[in-house]
């Protein structure tokens, strides 16, 4: 534990060794396998990203964190091509998502498996047919396949047997862990996770923290996650960045960013009413 009652970055957080291969398809050249370059975005006239610059490599887990309104939805839709900039560059795994035409983002979003808040499944359709839907929607896998895969999907989230559940006999953190192996479903690349534990209890939280670090280590994939919730951000990540005003203000790993001296980073961690967030 810190100062702050936060916890230290867990143990089992770690940079990807010498030598191990990233995800399938990771970018040439600089070998980020993420790159935002110099991002702007207005909404409504209202400037929301000003000139965002942030690199994610292959295999790290890069949590964002800010107050509501500072632009961390809207980064998250630019990093899988449902909001293009006004200017600047979105390279995901070598390519200019702003120059893919619809049909080829379309076929470029399976790298991605995004985790939406509170879960977002379909309320008509029981467990298997909400995991089930990527798989039909996006393969030519035959019915015995998918099976088999929504049930590896529902093992890897620890839900197994609740296939024929509906959404509405599901606790909170059930349609999260749901909401994770339908995003899994593909095998992407990239997982995004949008507020994974608003609304849960602290102890569901962070079993939701714990599986979101186990499914990182067991898919090795690269995943960005946004979150208002600093303890589940320091358990998660391997980096943390805050945005504020649309730009980057600090990042670093979670010890790094917990003993920053921006005034703002503090404030935000601890909570505090009181401070530049405010003024």
């Amino acid at each position: 534990m810190n100062g702050n009652g936060y916890p230290s970055p867990a143990a089992s957080r770690r940079p990807l060794p010498a030598g191990e291969v990233g995800p399938r398809g990771a970018g040439p050249g600089d070998g980020h396998i993420i790159s935002l370059q110099s991002i702007e975005k207005s909404l409504g006239g209202k400037p929301v990203l000003r000139g965002l610059n942030i690199d994610i490599d292959p295999g790290e887990s890069l949590v964002i964190v800010g107050g509501s309104g500072q632009g961390k939805s809207v980064t998250l839709k630019h990093i899988i091509g449902l909001m293009q900039p006004d200017s600047g560059h979105v390279i995901v795994m070598g390519r200019d998502v702003c120059c893919l035409k619809t049909r080829e983002l379309n076929d470029f979003r399976r790298h991605f498996g995004m985790a939406f808040q509170e879960g977002a499944l379909f309320d008509s359709m029981n467990v298997f047919e909400n995991i089930a839907f990527p798989l039909r929607r996006h393969t030519q896998m035959t019915e015995e396949e998918i099976r088999a895969r929504v049930e590896e999907c529902l093992d890897q989230v620890h839900l197994p047997g609740v296939e024929t559940k509906r959404v509405s006999e599901l606790s909170g953190g059930q349609r999260r862990r749901v909401g994770f192996a339908r995003a899994i479903s593909l095998k992407p690349d990239i997982l995004l996770f949008d507020e994974p534990t608003t609304g849960l209890d602290p102890v569901i939280s962070d079993v939701i923290a714990d599986l979101i670090v186990e499914m990182d280590h067991t898919l090795k994939s690269t995943t960005v996650s946004i979150t208002h919730d600093m303890k589940v951000a320091f358990k998660i990540a391997d980096r943390v960045a805050m945005l504020h005003h649309g730009q980057i203000i600090e990042q670093g790993t979670p010890a790094q960013f917990q003993h920053s001296n921006n005034p703002m980073v503090q404030q935000f961690i601890e909570g505090r009413a009181e401070g530049p967030l405010t003024e």
